[in-house]
């Protein structure tokens, strides 16, 4: 089966069924599958088809939506890209990628005015599962980004096991507000819409006062965030929050680790426990804290189904539960590999595992805490030093609105934590310091705090240290 196969269900089994709310106005699934089968008709006779490369820079949109489609009825292998990229990161992707046409907001008009006058009618187009849907880009802040290829099983699997483990179903209504050019927006949020046979209302972007609006006025019981979300959202008028939080089934969140903190206080704001879980632009979803049970603060929850995990030391072998290891997975959502780079798949397996590159623990009982990337992992005198758990430390302070700590080359110890903070409040450096050396082993205690406007993020709202000032020890 792929991907068309199961979002039937909705296109066909609730064709007249409304499914969409986008500006004002209401889509039927029925409409929703029109849309995107004439659209696809233009493709086709523009000679694009099975294998080729769509590239779209687009904001969330309907036409967004349509062109998805349209994709995954002819083969046609979607390339999302960022709508923050400049000409240069742009070019990159598109040289790498070639494809066959690129649609802009410049372009989007021509294009959705030629399908006004093709037919409704299906395109038929022999795919299986194996074929290439998507081809993400990595966010490249260690290198040249690479392409993932995402397959229609790899999406199929993931979706499924969204659906089952949090109980998406069609009585469902889901704000979406998360840009549809990354997997959390598109890989999760549009695919458990359409199999699913949920409502939706999508959003441009998120807005905080708007989104509140239509927090109140939608009244979604499934909601997709990233923390910087969350964190906004706890800015919301306390008697708001409650009438939100009594009609609101499930908050996620994801794309970048929840400070403990903001899990509490939004559980106090909202009256909900935010769902946290792991994910990959290479393999979707892969953990998740249970919908029923406990959901651990600063854990990840569990693997999800037919996802094999491994924790790997700095030996090659598996560690113990409590000792920090690489995350190595293998198992349906993982990615076929790197588009043209066959130098970098061999590089990121072994023994048929993906090697994330992301570092966690394992409790006894089987719930994973994320301890950061192998690659921001300092290493001071010897001791290994995760970023993260001086980051809460950091954020728990009441002075300090966001948080991240980098290794800088040191003479004497190799390397040393420096931490960028940006103040919510006049902050003392000096008492900063002191909590931490109360709070952390010495050498984990920063050796400079620096105070910073913000902290450079991407679209999803991960932090991007390589853009941070280059500080000097004193």
């Amino acid at each position: 089966m792929t991907l068309t196969d199961l979002f039937d269900a909705s296109l066909i089994g609730r064709r007249t069924v409304e499914a969409l709310e986008y500006q004002g106005r209401t889509y039927t699934f029925g409409e929703v599958d029109v849309r995107s089968n004439r659209l696809a008709h233009v493709l086709l006779n523009r000679g694009i088809g099975k294998g080729d490369r769509l590239a779209v820079q687009l904001a969330n949109s309907i036409e967004m939506i349509d062109l998805f489609l349209a994709c995954a009825k002819t083969g046609i292998i979607l390339v999302p890209v960022n709508v923050l990229y400049k000409e240069r990161e742009v070019s990159r992707i598109l040289t790498d990628s070639e494809p066959s046409l690129f649609v802009t907001e410049a372009s989007r008009p021509e294009l959705i005015s030629a399908a006004g006058s093709m037919p409704d009618s299906r395109p038929r187009t022999a795919l299986d599962g194996d074929a290439p849907a998507l081809i993400i880009y990595t966010s490249g802040t260690t290198g040249v980004p690479k392409g993932a290829i995402l397959t229609h099983n790899n999406l199929l699997s993931n979706a499924i096991n969204l659906l089952t483990c949090w109980q998406i179903t069609s009585a469902d209504r889901l704000l979406l507000v998360l840009p549809l050019f990354h997997v959390h927006g598109l890989g999760n949020g549009l695919h458990c819409w359409l199999m699913s046979g949920c409502r939706m209302r999508l959003l441009e972007r998120f807005e905080h006062p708007k989104t509140i609006r239509d927090l109140v006025d939608f009244s979604p019981t499934l909601f997709f965030g990233v923390p910087t979300i969350y964190t906004r959202l706890l800015e919301t008028d306390p008697l708001t929050a409650r009438e939100v939080g009594r009609r609101m089934r499930l908050f996620v969140s994801g794309s970048a680790p929840l400070p403990v903190q903001v899990l509490g206080q939004f559980r106090e704001l909202f009256g909900h426990v935010i769902l946290e879980r792991y994910g990959m632009t290479e393999t979707l979803m892969n953990m998740s804290n249970p919908y029923c049970g406990d959901r651990r603060p600063g854990s990840v929850g569990l693997p999800l189904p037919g996802i094999s995990v491994r924790l790997i030391g700095d030996s090659g072998q598996a560690v113990s539960d409590g000792e920090p290891g690489e995350i190595y997975l293998r198992g349906p959502n993982v990615f076929a590999g790197y588009w043209r780079r066959e130098d970098a798949t061999r590089e990121a397996f072994l023994d048929g595992f993906f090697k994330t590159g992301d570092i966690a623990t394992r409790s006894s009982d089987g719930y994973y805490t994320l301890c950061g990337r192998r690659h921001d992992l300092i290493i001071s005198g010897g001791f290994n030093i995760y970023p993260r758990e001086i980051e809460e430390v950091l954020l728990e302070q009441p002075e300090v609105a966001e948080a991240a700590v980098v290794g800088v080359p040191e003479r004497v110890r190799g390397e040393v934590p420096v931490a960028f903070f940006v103040p919510r409040a006049e902050v003392d450096p000096a008492a900063l310091e002191q909590r931490c050396r109360e709070r952390l082993a010495s050498f984990k205690t920063p050796r400079r705090f620096i105070p910073v406007k913000a902290i450079p993020r991407n679209a999803m709202g991960k932090p991007q240290k390589h853009l941070l000032p280059k500080p000097e020890l004193e």
